[in-house]
């Protein structure tokens, strides 16, 4: 029952409304989860790195702040910190993700890097759409495409952690919105821990910015890696991912969970509820229903590419 959203402006425009959009996009959909709401956005970016910190569930955030701030200092130079509404922002000069957000979350077990990137910002809450905009002034965001998740928790517990968006953890600037289940999600995690990956929820959707990024890692591109989810995930889903320069959406070859795929001249929108892509581009558009298997692909300054969806061979 989530509701997922995805915002592309077309014309690369980093001054994109894309905040606004996004917000109109969850608050149409917010009667799909009442749960926990999220955005993410790809803004103007710059030479660093941007890191949101989850500092903790409870106990002395000031403590919790003053420890992160120190442990980053170690790992990299922070050109700049706040803390807006639960989140902690960091603005650090160019290192190596990992070992940075290893350092960050080092502080204690509940402190969680929630993303990281040169373009990328996730801010994330319980409770409705509504809250992000009082909470982090998501409204007056710019940039030229983002994600948005509006959740109904059906399995696991509903906190901060296990709401969407979702970083793909030590990949900068990917992430990921998903409606659906991933039935094979088990078989998969219990590969990727044996190799060593910190799992931080118990929500399947997790697993999905991590086989992207192991994907992207082996040098497929993000248009590949979202054909190649169709086969190697199992269950029904419609999920949306972004880097820094693309969205992209992949559908199940079954066709059990909707998406609704809507191009405007200036921009394109996609959702699982047409209401929602009334809120985003208003008048005149073309939309048309993801097919089963179905992927996608936008990318700035190049052309779109889609794929018509087929039969999927599963793997073992």
């Amino acid at each position: 029952m989530c509701g997922i959203a995805g915002f592309f402006a077309k014309s690369d425009a980093r001054n994109a409304p894309a905040g606004a959009t996004l917000l109109r996009m969850l608050t149409a959909l917010s009667c799909r989860g009442p749960d926990s709401a999220g955005i993410a956005l790809w803004g103007r970016g710059d030479d660093g790195l941007t890191v949101r910190v989850k500092l903790g569930d409870g106990g002395d955030l000031e403590a919790r702040r003053r420890e992160v701030l120190r442990r980053a200092r170690r790992a990299t130079r922070v050109r700049a910190s706040t803390t807006q509404g639960s989140l902690l922002r960091l603005v650090v000069t160019k290192t190596e993700p990992a070992e940075l957000a290893a350092a960050i979350e080092s502080v204690a077990p509940d402190v969680e890097v929630v993303s990281m990137g040169q373009r990328l910002e996730i801010v994330k809450q319980v409770g409705a759409p509504g809250g992000l905009d009082a909470e982090f002034a998501v409204s007056t965001w710019t940039g030229t495409h983002g994600l948005g998740h509006t959740r109904l928790s059906t399995e696991s517990r509903v906190d901060l952690s296990h709401s969407q968006p979702f970083w793909a953890h030590g990949m900068p600037d990917l992430a990921v919105v998903h409606n659906g289940h991933i039935c094979n999600y088990h078989r998969l995690r219990r590969i990727y821990e044996q190799e060593g990956v910190r799992f931080y929820t118990e929500n399947d959707s997790e697993i999905i910015g991590l086989y992207l990024s192991r994907q992207l890692a082996h040098g497929r591109t993000l248009g590949e890696a979202l054909r190649a989810s169709v086969r190697d995930l199992d269950g029904s889903f419609s999920y949306l991912a972004a880097t820094a320069d693309a969205l992209g959406f992949a559908k199940d070859p079954f066709s059990l969970k909707p998406l609704i795929v809507a191009e405007s001249d200036g921009a394109v929108a996609i959702a699982n509820e047409e209401v929602a892509l009334q809120a985003a581009l208003g008048g005149r558009y073309q939309a048309r229903e993801a097919a089963a298997g179905a992927t996608g692909l936008w990318e700035i300054g190049g052309p779109v590419s889609a794929r018509r969806g087929r039969r999927a061979r599963r793997v073992a």
